[in-house]
């Protein structure tokens, strides 16, 4: 049987343009961010390679949205920073991470936050840990455990569209500091998206949410906000 030959035009082109969506979107986080070194620009530089390699074998991210890393992952990520820029000697940890998000991103551009990356699925963590040793990330751990499982002690938990509010703060109660060294009391920040009035409603009283769309231009924020909850 006659195999299809491969267009390489075909093929080459698709690679190129993929390329320039990638290198337009890391110009625009860099833009957000212009205090990052030289070293962390590097770092930063590196995750589109190394989420594509690993995606190729371990689906963390869409097939899909992978072409989209810096801006619906890297960047939406750092909308944490928005509400909070956790101070030096700061611990986090982020619940459900999946391949490392916001977790990665965040110890990128706090480099003297220790943050503490969870999640429940092995293969995921085994990506994040993979990506951490590659960019030469000192400043995170890794546990492949249920949340519920977690008993140490944090400044804050982070996560990004994991489940429900009310169910968030229920299980991140247990891992917030009493001790007090931030700008906001320690609490739990969350990145979410679309409708959160009902979410939000039984911390009316306590929680402070933030437009993300405030911050960042680029369509992909107009629905995307940031939630504070004090714990």
């Amino acid at each position: 049987m006659l195999m299809e030959p491969i267009n390489t035009n075909e093929t080459q082109s698709a690679a190129n343009d993929q390329s320039a969506i990638v290198n337009s979107q890391l110009s625009i986080l860099k833009a957000y961010f212009p205090e990052l070194t030289d070293g962390q620009q590097a770092q930063i530089d590196a995750l589109f390679p190394l989420y594509a390699d690993w995606n190729a074998k371990i689906n963390v991210i869409s097939r899909k949205d992978i072409e989209n890393l810096y801006l619906h992952h890297v960047l939406h990520s750092l909308g944490l920073t928005k509400m909070l820029r956790f101070k030096d000697g700061s611990t986090v940890m982020d619940i459900g991470t999946g391949g490392g998000f916001p977790g990665i991103p965040l110890a990128i551009l706090m480099p003297d936050v220790q943050f503490h990356l969870v999640d429940s699925i092995g293969k995921k963590i085994k990506v994040g840990q993979a990506v951490a040793e590659a960019i030469g990330l000192k400043n995170v751990t890794f546990r492949h455990c249920r949340a519920e499982e977690e008993k140490g002690l944090f400044d804050f938990v982070v996560s990004r569209a994991v489940m429900p509010l009310a169910d968030l703060v229920k299980i991140a109660r247990k891992n917030i500091k009493k001790e007090q060294q931030n700008a906001l009391p320690n609490g739990l920040i969350c990145l979410k998206g679309g409708e959160l009035q009902h979410e939000i409603l039984p911390f009316r009283n306590q929680a402070v949410s933030l437009n993300l769309s405030d911050h960042f231009k680029e369509e992909f924020f107009q629905t995307k906000k940031v939630v504070y909850v004090p714990l």
